[in-house]
């Protein structure tokens, strides 16, 4: 679902990583759950229309291992030092094409830090923040290694892999520095024919740099791909079933290994969930109803602070939509300075960005307060622009992670793209407008850019099963901007064995985010492998 850009942590260094790094507007792509790929194990679903779900399931793949793939199976990998205390990594071998096995590998980077003890030693955990594109090794040793529960890193080696083509694992890189500042300035609510054309050429500019260069990985970065990789590393680590811990993008891979591996799928944590059986048109437009809920949320909290520059108590939430809409039209017609070393000037999309990236969290909320109050009485657009660059992944030295490359190429293969043309777009804006009038625009037209891709897409909707897995426990948060908690509720229906977790409150993901409750649940979970009653609510 769009990284699609990556909407993470603002509180410290360490809990950004815990965001799934879920692109959800404006350049990015929106949120892909598909997947299904003719060399990564198909579903037996039919293609859907626009806003139809798919009513077929991911077929299981066989359960014995086809010998042309022992190799990879069996490679033993040589773990060395990673350069940051107590974690180890190692680099391992799989199929660049699972159909093909012998024509090529990918070589997938691969972190972990042994279990800390006492107690008895439960296997691996391996652990996803989402994107796609976001780095599971990041993630690892920044967050996940070190902040998980101490009782679950006493019992578990907490492991990582980067899926292919992101970050560690032989990354896709599409632009330049100079090239992705032009690319997040684009005008993404165009209001001519000329905007229009400009945006078009952006997102075909990006989709040729990333064909450029990546023309073979590029055709393999599916998630189903990627959930098949997970099943060799499991195998190469010793573990009979796989114990995963997925946040947003994360839960639908960590559903598509459940789909393609019922079998060997143990304890499954899937916190944020997607919902595989929706094309990208309706994903997108139901993930712009997400923001606008969150916003709604954060508005009505805005109007209770006395720092507040969208409106007071007497303000009505929907009004303070309208002043921030009339500020994105303010800066869409004159950009705000932001004090950029390079120049960089808040433009309307870069304003949007930031935004969007602070509905992730409620902790956020006072840093955006802030920053509008800057921009919108200062004229300061220092704050924001901060916000989009953490969004974006921009460092200091002008240069960008491979997040949102690897969001566009893990999406725009997953799924047929949503729209495939500008009058298609236009078509829609009042749907969107309706599901978000703050949003709604900026995010139906950033659901074009795959109609541009350089690859065809290889998957489709479908709904995932798993059947005969042990229980799965599926996660929603009720005020989630990027991943509607409705598509909790329909992957834990879809499952098997799923046992739907609710937290009832704001911000993207729940677990350790400070409920107790939820916490306890998961836990418990991982621990002792009893799951939470399907349909437990927490606060």
């Amino acid at each position: 679902m769009h990284t699609r850009r990556t909407h993470r942590r603002t509180r410290t260094g360490s809990t950004r990583f815990r965001a799934a790094l879920l692109a959800a507007a404006l350049l990015a792509t929106a949120c892909s759950a598909g997947g299904a790929s003719t060399s990564a194990g198909s579903p037996a679903a039919r293609a859907v229309g626009s806003t139809e779900a798919a009513t077929a399931a991911l077929t299981p793949l066989p359960q014995a291992t086809p010998s042309e793939l022992a190799p990879y199976y069996e490679q033993k990998l040589a773990w060395r030092d990673c350069g940051v205390p107590g974690f180890q990594c190692a680099t391992m071998n799989a199929p660049l094409d699972y159909a093909k096995p012998g024509e090529g590998d990918v070589r997938l980077a691969v972190a972990r830090k042994k279990a800390t003890g006492p107690g008895k030693r439960l296997g691996s955990l391996l652990v996803n923040p989402g994107g796609p594109g976001g780095s599971a090794i990041g993630y690892l040793q920044q967050y996940a290694g070190i902040g998980y529960p101490a009782k679950v890193r006493a019992q578990y080696d907490m492991v990582a892999v980067d899926p292919r083509g992101v970050a560690r694992s032989e990354p896709v890189e599409c632009l330049d520095g100079p090239e992705m500042d032009a690319y997040t300035q684009t005008d993404v609510t165009p209001d001519d024919a000329g905007e229009t054309d400009e945006l078009v050429d952006a997102y075909k500019e990006f989709a040729e740099g990333c064909g450029a260069d990546a023309p073979k990985l590029l055709r393999h970065v599916s998630t189903l791909e990627a959930a098949r990789d997970m099943d060799v590393l499991r195998a190469v680590l010793g573990d009979e079933k796989l114990t995963y811990v997925g946040a947003s993008y994360g839960t639908f891979l960590g559903a598509a290994y459940a789909g393609l591996f019922p079998d060997r799928t143990g304890r499954l944590v899937l916190d944020g969930a997607m919902d595989p059986s929706l094309p990208a048109r309706r994903l997108n437009l139901e993930q712009t109803e997400g923001f606008e809920t969150a916003f709604q949320s954060f508005a009505k909290d805005c109007v209770r602070q006395p720092d507040c520059p969208l409106g007071d108590k007497n303000t009505a939430p929907d009004q303070v939509g309208k002043n921030l809409k009339s500020f994105f039209d303010d800066l869409d017609a004159k950009p705000l300075p932001a004090g950029d070393a390079d120049g960089r000037k808040l433009t309307e999309s870069l304003a949007t960005t930031g935004v969007i990236a602070a509905m992730y969290d409620e902790g956020a909320w006072q840093q955006l307060r802030e920053s509008l109050t800057s921009a919108i009485k200062e004229k300061d657009g220092a704050g924001l622009l901060i916000l989009s660059d953490s969004y974006y992944e921009r460092e200091a030295d002008g240069g960008y992670s491979n997040l949102m490359f690897a969001n566009a190429a893990v999406n725009c293969l997953d799924l047929p793209a949503a729209f495939s043309s500008p009058d298609e777009v236009r078509d829609a804006l009042p749907e969107f407008e309706k599901a978000s009038p703050v949003f709604g625009e900026g995010l139906a037209w950033s659901s074009l850019n795959c109609a541009y891709w350089p690859v065809k897409p290889t998957g489709e909707p479908h709904r995932i099963e798993a059947a005969g897995a042990t229980p799965i426990v599926v996660v929603g948060t009720t005020r989630d901007p990027a991943t509607p908690y409705r598509w909790a509720e329909a992957l834990s229906d879809q499952l098997a064995s799923g046992h739907l977790l609710t937290y009832e409150g704001d911000g993207h993901t729940a677990y350790g985010r400070g409920s107790t409750c939820i916490d306890s649940a998961i836990n418990t979970y991982l621990l002792r492998g009893t799951a939470p009653e399907d349909g437990k609510r927490c606060s």
